[in-house]
């Protein structure tokens, strides 16, 4: 299983910032991850 470049607590704060309504992708941009999109 691969590990996570995050710690828990990381994961916990970007998912609290999203929750509390900042969109995604600032989150994603802050936090240095990339949005991956599926062309299916």
């Amino acid at each position: 299983m691969r590990r996570s470049p995050f710690t828990d607590q990381q994961i916990t704060f970007i998912l609290r910032q999203v929750e509390e309504g900042t969109a995604v992708e600032e989150v994603c941009r802050k936090a240095g991850i990339s949005i991956r999109t599926d062309d299916r």
